[in-house]
């Protein structure tokens, strides 16, 4: 999921660059969306780990 995260960053700074503004803000957002679903999952799995015994 981090991976994904990092991969739609680099592609919207690539687009921004080259001037794709709608392009860049898309994958800006889906970006933002999957690292934050890769955060809430790492703390649940670090929490369900803590558990067990």
């Amino acid at each position: 999921m981090l991976r994904w995260s990092i991969t739609f960053i680099v592609i919207a700074l690539i687009a921004a660059v080259l001037g794709f503004g709608a392009i860049a803000g898309t994958a800006a957002f889906i970006a933002k969306i999957s690292f934050f679903v890769f955060l809430v999952l790492f703390i649940i799995s670090l929490v369900k780990s803590g558990t067990k015994k």
